[in-house]
């Protein structure tokens, strides 16, 4: 499998971003602006997005990926949904190549193993979907989904949406949540300084992060205000302070 190439960002201390699902490395152009002020992003396509489109890997494999892909160097690594479930994995595959770790609208998974395989269902279902109407027409019913309602539109960032059907179904099959083994009686493990960040008005996720936050021994616990599950689109000021004032620590 080939190593994931990095596109670098700004200037200072590096911070590797990953992008969530239908998202490639050019997404979150305010947010990514803004750390780039005081950072040197590096930024790369996950598995069955953008210019890693042909790449098919389980959440583990992407993992492992990364972690052959990243500097030498210990480095903070940070991601949004899809990249914050594969941040974690990184961190608790290969703790010794993360300084720090941020996540944003992460997901231990699902516990209950009926419900897993629901979800695994669902998203063959949202696979099939995908191939079969194109990604436009599903990025608008993916986009219209409550969770994203007060999100603005934005035509730099619809543009830098992933664009190939087939890349996007694989990632639903070998990453989606109910692929996922449940992370729960993992977190305890991890001893690296951690930020789990998540948009005040996203339910689900806010639940998440303070269970992630809790489990995890050096884990601070932010949420952003005015925000649902895409809080570094919604107020990408607020959410790169945060992380800035984090990694200044």
């Amino acid at each position: 499998m080939p190593l994931l190439k990095f596109e670098r960002q700004g200037s200072g201390k590096s911070l590797v971003w990953l992008h969530g699902f239908t998202q490639t490395r050019e997404s979150a152009h305010q947010f990514r602006t803004i750390l780039a002020g005081s950072h040197e992003l590096l930024l790369a396509d996950l598995p069955g997005h953008g210019n890693s489109s042909d790449v098919q890997a389980t959440l583990n494999q992407t993992a492992d990926l990364l972690a052959s892909s990243l500097p030498n160097e210990p480095v903070a690594l940070g991601g949004y949904s899809l990249g914050a479930r594969v941040a974690l994995h990184v961190a608790l595959r290969h703790p010794e190549r993360i300084s720090a770790l941020i996540v944003l609208g992460a997901s231990r998974g699902i516990e209950d193993v009926d419900q897993r395989h629901e979800r695994v269902a669902r998203d063959e279902a949202l696979a099939e979907r995908i191939e079969a109407i194109g990604t436009e027409r599903f990025l608008d019913e993916w986009l219209a989904q409550p969770m994203f309602s007060t999100l603005p539109y934005d035509p730099r960032e619809r543009q830098a949406r992933s664009h190939d059907p087939r890349g996007l179904a694989s990632s639903l099959r070998l990453s989606g949540t109910g692929t996922q083994e449940f992370l729960g009686p993992l977190l305890d493990t991890l001893s690296v300084p951690m930020l789990c960040l998540a948009g005040e008005r996203d339910t689900k996720f806010s639940a998440e992060a303070k269970a992630i936050a809790a489990s995890v021994p050096e884990a601070h616990l932010r949420l952003i205000d005015e925000a649902q599950h895409a809080a570094h689109l919604e107020n990408p000021e607020a959410c790169a302070d945060l992380v800035a004032t984090f990694l200044a620590r």
